[in-house]
C-alpha cells in the first residue's frame, strides 16, 4: 500500500509519523511526504471508494462555504489489492471543550449558508442588468451517494423535504430491516407513522441547508484554527435533522447548543421533529450494528403515532 501511496501522492518520502485512529468503519494513519503530512483513511471493503467519494464530495461541498473548519480533502485511492484509501490534510486536533459555542456558531452558519445564497441571488436578480453567479440549491438531496457509517444513502434529488426524509431516509433503513430481521412490529407503526409525519411540519417551511449529516460528539474537536467537523456524510436537507444525532451518544454541552440558537432559534414542534430525526440514526445503528438498537426504534415510532 505504501509504495502505491507514494506514487499517486507523487512523493519520494512517505514516513508514518505515529498519529493514527480507527473508528467503527475504517482505519487511519499520518505520514509526512515531501509535500507535507497527510492523514489516510483505510478501509479493505469492496464498498470502500463510493464510501470514500461520498466524504470526499461532503469536505469540498462544506469547505465552499467558508463557515466551519474541516480538513481538506486530497485524493481517494483504489487500492490494488482491494479496498481504497482517502488521503487529507493531516490536523492537530484535541478533544472539543473551550470552543463548543463557537462550533455552535459555525454550524448554525453552514445551515444558513445557502439561505443567505438565495437572499442574495434575489437581490441580485432585481438589479437590471445584473446576472447571478452565485450557486444555490432549492432542492433536497446530494449530487452523490453519501454513508452514515458504511451504509449508503439515497440522496436523489426531491423537491419536498417531508417525501424525502420519508422515502429516502426512514423508508430506505426501515427497508434495510425489513431486509435483514423482517420485524412485523417495526412494520406496522412504520404503516402509522408515514400517516403522522406530514402533521409534524404543518407550521414549518424547510429551506435546503447543507447539513455535515452526523455530527455526533466523535466528529468534531478543536485545532489551533478552532472548531473542527470530520466524518461528514453530507446532504442538503433541514437544519434541524442536523440536531437529531447531537443529542445521542453523550451529546455536545450548553453553549453549544446556545451558540447555534442563537442564530437559528427553535420553532414550534422542535422536540417531536427531534425524536423523528433520532430515528433515522436509532435505525441506522440497527442496521450497522445489530437489534440492541431496535428497542429505542421502536419506542421513538410508538411516541411519534400515539
Amino acid at each position: 500500500m505504501e509504495a502505491q501511496l507514494k506514487r499517486e501522492l507523487e512523493t519520494s518520502m512517505l514516513k508514518a509519523t505515529g498519529h493514527s485512529g480507527a473508528g467503527c468503519i475504517s482505519e487511519g494513519q499520518s505520514y509526512d511526504t515531501d509535500n507535507g503530512r497527510v492523514f489516510v483513511k483505510i478501509n479493505h471493503k469492496s464498498e470502500a471508494k463510493r464510501m470514500f467519494v461520498g466524504e470526499m464530495a461532503s469536505l469540498e461541498a462544506i469547505l465552499q462555504t467558508n463557515t466551519v473548519k474541516v480538513p481538506k480533502p486530497v485524493k481517494v485511492i483504489d487500492l490494488d489489492r482491494g479496498g481504497a484509501v482517502f488521503v487529507m490534510e493531516h490536523v492537530d486536533m484535541r478533544s472539543l471543550s473551550k470552543l463548543s459555542a463557537q462550533l455552535g456558531e459555525h454550524l448554525a452558519d453552514l445551515h444558513l449558508h445557502n439561505q443567505k445564497q438565495r437572499e442574495k441571488q434575489s437581490k441580485e436578480e432585481q438589479t437590471v442588468g445584473k446576472g447571478s453567479e452565485v450557486p444555490v440549491i432549492d432542492k433536497f438531496g446530494f449530487h452523490v451517494p453519501t454513508c452514515c457509517g458504511y451504509l449508503p444513502q439515497n440522496n436523489d434529488w426531491q423537491d419536498d423535504w417531508v417525501a424525502f426524509y420519508a422515502q429516502q431516509k426512514l423508508g430506505q433503513q426501515l427497508g434495510m430491516v425489513e431486509n435483514s430481521y423482517g420485524d412485523r412490529e417495526a412494520r406496522e407503526l412504520w404503516s402509522h407513522l408515514q400517516l403522522k409525519i406530514p402533521q409534524l411540519f404543518a407550521d414549518v417551511t424547510v429551506v435546503p441547508a447543507l447539513l455535515h449529516g452526523d455530527l455526533w460528539g466523535g466528529n468534531v474537536a478543536e485545532c489551533s484554527d478552532g472548531p473542527i467537523i470530520f466524518d461528514p456524510a453530507t446532504f442538503y436537507g433541514h437544519s434541524e435533522f442536523e440536531m437529531g444525532i447531537a443529542g445521542m451518544f453523550g451529546g455536545f454541552n450548553k453553549s453549544f447548543y446556545t451558540g447555534y440558537h442563537g442564530k437559528i432559534p427553535k420553532t414550534p414542534g422542535f422536540e417531536k421533529r427531534q425524536q423523528l430525526y433520532e430515528l433515522f440514526h436509532y435505525l441506522n445503528h440497527w442496521n450497522h450494528f445489530g437489534g440492541g438498537y431496535r428497542g429505542s426504534s421502536l419506542r421513538i415510532m410508538k411516541d411519534l403515532v400515539k
